[in-house]
């Protein structure tokens, strides 16, 4: 992975890729404003490898992390992207796998939507090496390392604080740990 060198911080008058709004809304009969960022949905995928017993999580650089928490920017994550194109989530997450990993899948399972800002749309995909296309790492910009963690270490991995990860990773693994048939 390549070393970050920040080169410049300034706060956006007119943001080009979010919309951020201010909303006025009535509650308990008090009026209250909040600034709210409109996000497309994601999805989300936890790729198992079988051959290797292994999950495969990217491992990148996170700029909206950074702004907040340098030590932490560098983080762990399922594979998966936004819903920024017309086709359905489940090929979005297929297309993901792809580009980010370097497998082809063949078969989701889903596993479930959760609601944070928007909706992120979980899926279960396992490969092996007869399903390898390309090394991944993403395209265009991204600069992504794929990690494959042994299934054994997933719950210390969990648990570890020194290596930053979303919500959504611990949720596949509490899944894949106590409700996969």
């Amino acid at each position: 992975m390549n070393n970050i060198e920040i080169i410049d911080i300034k706060r956006v008058k007119e943001p080009k890729k979010s919309e951020i709004y201010e909303l006025t809304f009535k509650e308990g009969g008090k009026t209250k404003v909040r600034e709210v960022i409109k996000k497309l949905d994601v999805a989300k995928i936890l790729v198992y490898h079988r051959g290797k017993n292994a999950f495969i999580l990217v491992k990148q650089f996170r700029p909206f992390v950074y702004i907040n928490h340098k030590d932490l920017a560098i983080r762990y994550e399922l594979c998966g992207g936004r819903a920024d194109k017309n086709i359905s989530i489940e090929e979005i997450a297929k297309e993901e796998v792809l580009e980010e990993l370097g497998y082809r899948v063949k078969k989701l399972e889903k596993i479930t939507t959760l609601v944070t800002v928007s909706k992120m749309h979980l899926f279960y995909a396992e490969v092996d090496e007869e399903d390898r296309v390309n090394s991944g790492g993403g395209v265009d910009y991204e600069d992504i390392s794929v990690v494959y963690l042994p299934v054994s270490k997933a719950k210390e991995f969990m648990f570890d604080q020194s290596k930053p990860k979303r919500p959504g990773l611990m949720f596949c693994f509490c899944w894949w740990m106590n409700m996969r048939d």
